[in-house]
């Protein structure tokens, strides 16, 4: 297995719940991106890996980056056994804990326990749309727009989603590729500022 799919997400992460167990380590993951939506049913397509942007503790959402070295081990053990990229689990997106995420991010997670020593938290669809939209106008249209499109967003959502995108990238090349982005999914017209 190479893919992250609909069926196997909730084997992998019950793996990784089973591997911290025996280990005697427990953790809160904060998961975004495709294996985020293959959790909650909004999208079927394969990912490559779990997007983790942070670990959820006593204080609130904590960088993840690096991952902890028991959360690492129990992770390239999974990787191993189901035939995945030692990368499975990735912690790159923790960058975007630095920008800051939707306010109100922490209250919408949606969560989900893997065995007492795993609980996914999953971001919710109107956070992703913020996610979604970013990735589409930061990376371009594929797989961020078809998982946009997928999310169904109200007019209203994308415009919230743009305001929040402006304030991880003010610049104007970006208001104009984002402008772009919103005119192609039928939003014309938004105030996107200077």
């Amino acid at each position: 297995m190479n893919l992250v799919t609909a069926d196997t997400a909730e084997q992998l992460l019950q793996a990784l719940g089973e591997q911290l167990e025996a280990a005697g380590a427990r953790y809160d993951l904060v998961v975004i991106g495709g294996s985020a939506l293959l959790a909650l049913g909004y999208v079927r397509r394969p990912t490559r890996d779990v997007d983790v942007l942070a670990l959820l503790g006593p204080d609130g959402l904590q960088a993840a980056q690096p991952l902890p070295m028991p959360l690492q081990t129990a992770a390239a053990r999974v990787a191993r056994d189901f035939a995945l990229p030692r990368d499975w689990l990735n912690s790159e997106p923790g960058s975007m804990l630095q920008l800051g995420l939707p306010e109100g991010f922490e209250a919408r997670l949606e969560s989900r326990s893997y065995g007492p020593a795993l609980t996914v938290h999953f971001a919710s669809r109107y956070d992703q749309i913020h996610f979604k939209l970013y990735a589409l106008a930061d990376r371009g249209p594929g797989k961020h727009e078809a998982d946009l499109r997928a999310l169904s967003p109200t007019h209203d959502e994308l415009r919230s989603a743009a305001r929040w995108t402006r304030t991880h990238d003010p610049s104007e090349g970006h208001r104009e590729i984002l402008s772009a982005a919103l005119a192609h999914l039928g939003l014309r017209d938004v105030d996107l500022g200077a």
